[in-house]
């Protein structure tokens, strides 16, 4: 049922929405701080704090889990475009600061990926064929 899905992915995004607003507001900014992050959470603590009705219902769990992957790309995108769209209109500190720490994200990848540790390939042959 991938009703129950929409009524709780749009209850948290409304949620989240006013949180960031009424954040917004306090720390004396006229928009949005976090409201898609505040969202995702939400979401998360619903899908967690709903598992006895999930457990009931299965084919919630199906709606709920569609929702949930499909919630944070299409959100992010859309306040992704929306960051783009001001850091260009606002000038050269907030591209410079986006560039950078792209650039430093990408500097960690080859660090992050020594700290895991290798591990033995997977592989796709099933179980008992030989190799050639």
């Amino acid at each position: 049922m991938v009703i129950y899905g929409v009524a709780i992915v749009a209850f948290c995004f409304f949620l989240g929405n006013f949180t960031g607003e009424v954040l917004g507001r306090i720390a004396g900014l006229n928009s949005n701080v976090g409201g898609v992050g505040f969202a995702m959470l939400f979401l998360l603590i619903a899908a967690e704090y709903g598992r006895p009705f999930l457990e009931r219902n299965p084919s919630a769990v199906e709606g709920i889990r569609f929702w949930q992957a499909m919630f944070i790309p299409v959100v992010v995108a859309m306040s992704a475009s929306q960051n783009v769209v001001r850091a260009l209109s606002s000038g050269h500190v907030a591209i410079t600061a986006g560039l950078a720490a792209t650039l430093v994200s990408f500097l960690f990848i080859p660090l992050f990926s020594r700290i895991g540790g290798e591990e033995e390939p997977v592989s796709s042959l099933p179980e008992g064929s030989e190799k050639p």
